[in-house]
């Protein structure tokens, strides 16, 4: 089977240092398995990713001196496969709508993909009650049910996924909850989204930061709902800034764009990461 990765970074802001530290070690991953390397943007949060921020990873990313096949998959290209997965969960009652205020859910939802979501454990509404709301026209989100979920595949911890470097790690339920899927407002939420795309594009190694470790228990679970294959994963160190903190756009990390600007060369980059 060819060795198939991907970077996969969301034009929400412009990549820093811990950025490059992934992209290069998925990259070289690839290269030293003879196999390929794939970049994916992951622009589904209309809201926050712009098409200059876009314009500016694929020129970090080939500063850096990567190379990626085209053409490269944009989420927003692909709302329909993302449907379609929805649907199909729909249609096994193992999602329900939540009702939840719009800043309730953007919480929820804005801490993916380092978070698998909210904590919370429900039910649906009855009957009455959510055409009542439906009716009053109240938004709301699609949740995925852990209970029904755990009851069609017979406990979250039959699952297992493979870590490089941990061995088969069993899903844990307490770190799922019921996540949030979908809403109308803000779109499908990264989960659903990453394991479809990883599926469509045949990626067979997700090499990410360890940040995101407990949100591959949530991964797990739908590629195991959803019938789709199960890649084997490698959370690697993250990079931390002076504060000891995980670099982060929303911190205002020093950019790829801040170290060209200053004479940094890619080589100085990498010595730095110790790659």
């Amino acid at each position: 089977m060819t060795f198939v990765t991907r970077f996969a970074p969301s034009p929400s802001g412009h990549l820093h240092r811990g950025h490059a530290f992934s992209a290069i070690t998925a990259h070289e991953a690839a290269e030293r398995a003879d196999g390929r390397f794939l970049l994916r943007i992951d622009d589904i949060d209309a809201g926050r990713c712009r098409p200059a921020f876009e314009a500016a990873i694929y020129e970090d990313l080939a500063w850096l001196g990567l190379a990626w096949e085209a053409p490269v998959r944009r989420q927003s290209d692909h709302l329909a496969d993302y449907a379609r997965a929805l649907e199909a969960l729909d249609a096994e009652h193992l999602i329900y709508r939540c009702f939840k205020t719009r800043k309730e859910a953007i919480a929820d939802i804005g801490r993916a993909p380092h978070d698998p979501g909210s904590v919370l454990l429900g039910e649906p509404l009855g009957a009455a009650e959510e055409a009542r709301r439906l009716g009053e026209g109240r938004p709301f989100a699609w949740r995925l049910s852990l209970a029904r979920a755990e009851a069609r595949i017979g406990g979250a911890g039959q699952l297992t996924f493979e870590e490089a470097g941990g061995g088969r790690i069993a899903v844990d339920s307490r770190l799922i909850g019921d996540p949030i899927l979908a809403r109308k407002d803000l779109g499908v939420a990264y989960h659903l989204a990453v394991v479809v795309d990883d599926a469509m594009q045949g990626v067979t190694d997700v090499i990410r930061g360890a940040d995101l470790l407990q949100a591959t228990h949530c991964q797990r679970l739908l590629q195991a709902l959803l019938g789709l294959p199960t890649p084997r994963y490698r959370h690697h160190r993250l990079i931390l800034g002076a504060d000891g903190k995980r670099l982060a756009k929303r911190d205002q990390a020093e950019t790829l764009r801040d170290l060209r600007s200053r004479g940094v060369s890619p080589a100085d980059v990498r010595r730095e990461l110790g790659l």
